[in-house]
């Protein structure tokens, strides 16, 4: 009798273990995002001036409109994205990002 009990033991414990603890009736949410230090609310991608350059969007990017798009933006950095490429997502306001399309195309140009 004693060796059933015993036996017993470790099963009934695996089974306890299974219950858990009770859920929450909703799902934690993250903290919302926060504009980066030093930039102010809404104040998009004037940073490394991304915003001036919008008619470089659509064209294809070569040593000319590299040397172009750092000059027009002034901004400290420049880096270059393509499609499937991993890049790094610390946020750098002065860094101008250009976002190429699978034909080199320029698809959009950001700060960070």
């Amino acid at each position: 009798m004693t060796r059933w009990f015993c036996s017993g033991l470790p099963l009934i414990a695996l089974l306890a273990a299974c219950s858990g603890a009770p859920r929450p009736a909703t799902a934690p949410q993250p903290p919302p995002m926060q504009e980066p230090s030093g930039q102010a609310p809404g104040s998009g991608d004037a940073a490394c001036g991304a915003d001036d350059l919008g008619e470089h969007v659509g064209e294809r990017l070569d040593a000319d409109r590299r040397e172009t798009l750092a000059t027009d933006s002034g901004a400290g950095r420049m880096r270059v994205i393509r499609p499937g490429q991993g890049y790094t997502m610390d946020y750098r306001p002065e860094r101008l990002n250009v976002h190429l399309d699978a034909r080199e195309r320029i698809e959009r140009l950001s700060c960070g």
